[in-house]
């Protein structure tokens, strides 16, 4: 019986490990940021790498995709399968991985087909919810089809879990560009300040993320895997804030307070704001606008956290 993309593949020998590795190497970024690329937890890829850990079909299926490698090959199997392909892609039987790869960039986005279902994903999550969207649209939005969605993620929990993750890793990264060009790094209030502002959904993209965030909360209660990503991203974000919090105190423009609960305190506060302004409908006089969500969160920066020093 052939495999389904949820299936983990035994690797006694650590040879797929080994092909993966060097599939890393070879994209000459680090393996956090591949992990990133191909929209897995560091953490799974390093134990697969490891060998305490088996890789799935789909997560090998977006390896090859990201790696522009013959699927066939990680699988050490001389399958004719080609780089990243799915069931709407033909068959390359004699095609070098760099043929591949040229013939499939008049098709794929830059980012890949994994990455481009995980940001459609990310977007009807945003417009309709999680529960209203069906993989059918998806692979429309993608313009492929179910099976090719199913190839990369085996269901919709997969889907979600990804969405997440890509989420998590656009906002890490948007907040380090952004306190990098406000030069705000050595300066705690100001980074504090462009923390919250970064939680403040203003943009479209801001309201994407925060969208997508709150099916995570009512997902993360029923399911193990999400419940855990929900647990990584909050503790993540916690510690990003209680340790702006612990500079501010050492620059003595922050109380003598402690970092982790005023950290918690802080983050309560920006979900329950951000849920009113998602929750306001757009122009209404008595919602809760991103102004007054940022307002409010300064206003609490200022009575808990800045010294009298520092007014």
């Amino acid at each position: 019986m052939p495999n389904t993309a949820g299936d983990r593949i035994q690797d006694g020998a650590g040879e797929i490990a080994e092909r993966v590795r060097k599939v890393v190497e070879a994209a000459g970024c680090s393996q956090r940021e591949f992990a990133r690329r191909i929209v897995m937890d560091p953490s799974k890829l390093s134990r697969s790498l490891s060998g305490t850990r088996r890789f799935t079909v789909a997560e090998l299926a977006r390896i090859a995709d990201a790696g522009q490698v013959d699927a066939g090959w990680l699988l050490g199997s001389g399958s004719t399968v080609p780089t990243g392909s799915g069931p709407e892609d033909a068959e390359h039987p004699d095609a070098a991985p760099s043929s591949v790869a040229e013939s499939r960039a008049s098709v794929l986005p830059a980012a890949g087909r994994p990455l481009q279902i995980v940001q459609e994903t990310v977007r009807l999550i945003a417009e309709h919810g999680f529960h209203s969207v069906r993989v059918a649209d998806i692979a429309a939005a993608c313009d492929t089809s179910t099976a090719a969605i199913h190839y990369h993620f085996p269901g919709r929990a997969e889907l979600l879990e990804a969405a997440v993750r890509w989420c998590m890793d656009e906002d890490t990264a948007t907040r380090a560009a952004r306190i990098a060009a406000a030069g705000a790094a050595e300066d705690a209030v100001a980074e504090l300040g462009e923390l919250l502002a970064l939680q403040t959904p203003r943009t479209e993209q801001q309201r994407r993320q925060w969208l997508v965030w709150l099916d995570l909360w009512a997902e993360a209660a029923r399911s193990t895997a999400i419940g855990q990503l929900h647990v990584e991203y909050y503790r993540q974000w916690r510690t990003t804030v209680a340790d702006v919090i612990r500079r501010g105190i050492a620059q003595g423009v922050f109380r003598e307070v402690d970092p982790e609960f005023s950290a918690l305190r802080l983050t309560a506060l920006v979900d329950g704001l951000a849920s009113q302004v998602l929750a306001s409908a757009a122009g209404a006089e008595d919602g809760t606008s991103p102004d007054d969500m940022y307002a409010a969160l300064l206003a609490c920066v200022r009575t808990e956290l800045l010294s009298t020093a520092a007014d």
